[in-house]
């Protein structure tokens, strides 16, 4: 005869059964979540004592032998307590657990269960979950399937979360509410549909379910992001139109996306339509301010919205200090930039890694190399890490000055860090051996990656294949450039533009006259550079006439010379002046 253990438990002031069949008797176990004043207050103690992995797991041991078992909000709150210390693998562990123990579980626990492997980035495995609502009979929620839908965008599965979304919606599994439209326009936006986002809002205005402030915030932020800036403004005239205030969030998108464009005096009468609406600038308001300034070379300007925040009682913070000296590095002030950064400690505000970040790629920048190590060892000191941006800029840096000789030993102090070179790691460290002739030492590293088969993208090839040309390894180049097709990538504009450079330096123009066609055919339009590039090897070759057919190209696709055409085409003209009649009429971009 089969055993059956009936499992009765109390949850939310109601009795509740779970049966499991085991052996040969019947077992009928007692499950309470009426708990006395004083046993309260020592679970209560319990959790506060809950400081780290082991005190948890500890603690769920200790309670699935009690007697009667804990109530299932306690479990319930020992798993969020766990989630909250962001022990996502441990909680999905202990929820698994509790399955094979026959222990109760609530929607509650199965919601976490659920985020814990969105967290993990497991979707897949959060869906699964959705089998033990039904044979437990506990409805789904709307949280349940908000939180599904965060997973799958989180894992860039767009289309499931879309069909999940409108499945729910037409077969009435469970109607959205305000959070359920915000996660999923969230992650629409923020993978960069944004006419789907926008579409989503209107069928919004036609339902139930009205659109709030927070939906409207997000349609704004990615219509800015998209330089579709006339548009957000129009949202936010219909928003006002229907009664639905702004916040500072809808405001600073406006402002960011009017900044990206320079649009300064609507940016000023933003700042007038906030205040008027008793909504006042906050920090990261006027950070975007100085950003924009910064960025268009206005950095006094920028230092006088920082006064004039501090007049309004708005503190800077170490964003506003981190893009002011980011603004004197972009025009090479690197004094002016040294002494902003050294008055942010002054001020008591510590730098963070971004703020040495920027200060440091300052000095590359400028092959300033001894600064940039200088900073780069007072991060340290500083009880900092260096990021693998820092690294990657120093490494930028040893390779423009020629100092290979401590790359390697500077890339091993990286590597026993901890850190992982990521995709730009390895394109620099590939640019720059070639850059300095070490081409072994290049295509060494290029068959290692290539083996991996990690972090390998067209661009990648195409820095190899650029490297080979500028080396004179033209043929090795371009059996990469064949093979491309057979794994499974396509040349890009670069890549096309990167071998026709190549043919030119061989003096093969019928050969680059072709790829140019071919890439056409292809449907890779060539661009400016493609143009002076393959104008640049007719100079080269004092093939002047036959070059027109090209120029006569780029004039009709509004195309002009660049700096290095131009100097080429004066040192061929200074030599045979006559030269300048087989031109055409034609202007230039310098």
């Amino acid at each position: 005869m089969a055993r059956i253990s009936v499992l009765r438990y109390s949850c939310n002031g109601f009795s509740c059964f779970a049966i499991s069949r085991s052996g040969s008797a019947i077992t009928i176990r007692y499950y309470s979540s009426s708990q006395s004043n004083t046993s309260i207050s020592s679970a209560k103690d319990k959790f506060e004592n809950v400081k780290c992995l082991d005190d948890a797991v500890s603690l769920f041991r200790r309670m699935v032998r009690t007697q009667p078992l804990p109530s299932v909000f306690s479990f319930s709150k020992l798993l969020k307590t766990m989630v909250n210390m962001k022990h996502y693998s441990a909680v999905v562990s202990l929820f698994r657990q509790m399955l094979k123990l026959g222990i109760p579980i609530s929607d509650s626990i199965l919601n976490i269960a659920i985020n814990s492997y969105c967290l993990m980035h497991c979707s897949d495995c959060g869906i699964s979950v959705l089998a033990i609502y039904l044979k437990s009979g506990i409805p789904f929620d709307v949280i349940t399937f908000s939180t599904l839908l965060r997973g799958l965008f989180a894992e860039n599965k767009i289309k499931d979360a879309v069909n999940l979304f409108k499945k729910l919606v037409r077969e009435n599994i469970c109607e959205p509410n305000e959070v359920m439209y915000l996660t999923v326009m969230n992650g629409l936006s923020k993978m960069g549909h944004i006419q789907k986002t926008f579409d989503l809002l209107r069928v919004m205005e036609q339902g139930s379910i009205k659109p709030d402030t927070p939906i409207y915030n997000i349609v704004i932020h990615a219509l800015c992001k998209d330089r579709m800036i006339d548009a957000a403004i129009s949202l936010l005239n219909e928003m006002k139109q229907n009664g639905i205030p702004p916040d500072i969030v809808t405001y600073n998108s406006l402002i960011d996306g009017l900044c990206k464009f320079g649009q300064w005096e609507k940016v000023r009468n933003l700042f007038l339509e906030m205040v008027n609406l008793n909504i006042y600038p906050d920090v990261f308001t006027f950070n975007i301010v100085i950003d924009g300034l910064c960025k268009e070379g206005k950095v006094e300007d920028a230092e006088e919205v920082v006064r004039h925040m501090i007049g309004k009682g708005v503190e800077p913070n170490v964003v506003t200090y981190s893009v002011i000296v980011d603004g004197y590095c972009l025009r090479g002030q690197m004094d002016r930039a040294r002494r902003i950064f050294d008055s942010m400690i002054d001020k008591s505000i510590e730098p963070n890694i971004f703020s040495y970040n920027i200060l440091i790629n300052g000095y590359c920048k400028k092959k300033k190399l001894d600064e940039a190590m200088h900073l780069f060892h007072d991060i340290s000191r500083n009880g900092l890490k260096p990021c693998i941006v820092t690294y990657n800029t120093i490494l930028q840096c040893l390779f423009e000055v020629g100092r290979t000789d401590i790359v390697q030993k500077f890339f091993a102090d990286m590597l026993s860090t901890g850190l992982r070179p990521d995709l730009c790691t390895n394109r620099i460290l590939l640019r720059g051996y070639f850059h300095n002739g070490l081409v072994e030492k290049a295509m060494l590293l290029f068959h290692e990656l290539e083996k991996e088969r990690e972090d390998i993208d067209i661009e990648f090839y195409t820095v190899i294949i650029d490297g080979l040309c500028k080396n004179g390894q033209f043929d090795k180049a371009y059996a990469i450039f064949e093979k491309l097709s057979l794994i499974g990538l396509f040349p890009n504009v670069i890549t096309y533009t990167t071998i026709i450079n190549g043919l030119c330096l061989k003096g093969l123009l019928d050969e680059a006259k072709d790829m140019l066609r071919k890439m056409e055919h292809n449907g890779c339009l060539p661009n400016n550079c493609t143009y002076n590039v393959i104008v640049q090897g007719y100079l080269k070759c004092g093939k002047i006439s036959e070059m027109n057919t090209f120029l006569k190209e780029m004039s009709g696709r509004d195309f002009s010379f660049d700096a290095a055409t131009v100097e080429l085409l004066i040192d061929v003209l200074a030599k045979d002046p006559s030269l300048l009649n087989m031109i055409p009429q034609f202007h230039s971009g310098s």
